[in-house]
């Protein structure tokens, strides 16, 4: 019998292609769209792997690795984001994941990440393209938004910025490097 994967994602029809498309190569996988779901699932069946949606219906995904890994662990956590940023990343790396990829993502990338024992890899040489401004910015902005736990007026009140100003610029996609 293959180790469990445990699928968390909101959304449902990825969360089905990904379990089924786990299971279509030899693998047993199991499917959770939220939270609570996502706790009795992993209590019952003490999953092996796990697969991270970062957003779940607007919270955090981190905030269930210190659960998943209470439970299990020795669970191997693998995070994915549409929002790829270098904080959540660092962060879920700090909460216990093995590996943190951005959306889209090939089915060989989450296996390999599962296999890979030397967890990320941050010590890349530095870019010949540094981070434009406006990435900085983005960055910077996540960070102190994830040291907030998600609050938009605690996260504008740190920035000293305008809360509508801070949502304008949440509301738009990461700036490209």
């Amino acid at each position: 019998m293959t180790a469990l994967t445990l699928v968390i994602d909101d959304d449902p029809s990825f969360n089905a292609i990904l379990v089924r498309t786990l299971s279509r190569r030899g693998h047993s996988a199991q499917g959770a769209s939220d939270v609570s779901s996502a706790l009795s699932i992993a209590s019952e069946l003490k999953p092996e792997r796990v697969v991270l949606d970062l957003n779940l219906n607007g919270n955090s995904g981190l905030a269930l690795i210190p659960a998943l890994l209470t439970i299990n662990p020795d669970c191997r956590i693998v995070v994915l984001t549409g929002y790829a940023s270098i904080t959540t990343a660092v962060d879920a790396v700090k909460l216990g994941a093995v590996q943190y990829l951005a959306k889209p993502v090939e089915i060989e990338a989450i296996l390999s990440a599962f296999e890979d024992d030397d967890g990320p890899d941050f010590g890349l040489p530095a870019s010949d393209n540094p981070l434009s401004v406006d990435r900085l910015e983005w960055e910077h902005i996540q960070r102190v938004l994830n040291e907030n736990q998600g609050n938009i007026s605690a996260t504008a009140r740190a920035l000293k910025m305008h809360r509508r100003t801070l949502q304008r610029k949440l509301s738009k996609r990461p700036v490209k490097t």
